[in-house]
């Protein structure tokens, strides 16, 4: 997938030497999108799990994966990770049977909190819509905790809409996200 530039950073693929860089982002950002419930030190172990070093690298090498990294001047500034798999639960297949297969899944989309407003996030989904068409996906779909305004406004703006709900477990807790999604233009 080429590259997108947009302003002052380019999006592309990640590569195994960003997954550090990538976790650091990570451990900054999820935090940033938890419900008030959730405790830092919940989110810190949540983040150290699936959002370490370790879980980027083998998230850029996995072939049923893309990892996107939107870079600033010296840092990555977001990321995205694609899921190029059927969901496993079963509620949210029967949420997506009747959009147009086959589906893929926006899994993560954060960026740094000093690039909000400009315009990384925009620049981000139009690299992750491309590269989710390039892989054949008619459908493209995200869960998102129902208590993130601002992020259910993003997607919305970026043509997402609610199809289900599903249960997201964090920690102690668990979450009814909202399941949401649109459908795509795949390349032939």
């Amino acid at each position: 997938m080429p590259s997108t530039e947009s302003g002052s950073f380019p999006v592309g693929p990640a590569s195994p030497t960003d997954a550090a860089a990538l976790a650091t982002l990570a451990a900054l950002t999820f935090p940033l999108a938890c419900p008030p419930a959730v405790t830092e030190d919940e989110a810190a172990e949540f983040a150290a799990r699936a959002l370490s070093a370790d879980a980027f690298s083998g998230y850029i090498q996995n072939e049923a994966r893309r990892v996107l990294i939107a870079r600033g001047a010296a840092e990555p500034i977001g990321y995205a990770l694609l899921v190029l798999e059927p969901p496993s639960d079963p509620l949210i297949a029967a949420a997506l049977a009747d959009l147009p297969g086959p589906v893929a899944e926006l899994s993560k989309f954060y960026t740094h909190p000093a690039a909000h407003g400009r315009g990384v996030a925009s620049a981000l989904m139009t690299s992750v819509l491309q590269a989710a068409e390039e892989t054949g996906a008619g459908s493209l779909w995200l869960g998102v905790n129902g208590l993130n305004l601002r992020a259910q406004a993003f997607y919305r703006k970026s043509g997402f809409s609610v199809v289900g709900r599903k249960q997201f477990p964090l920690g102690p807790h668990v979450f009814d996200d909202l399941v949401l999604a649109r459908t795509l233009s795949p390349a032939g």
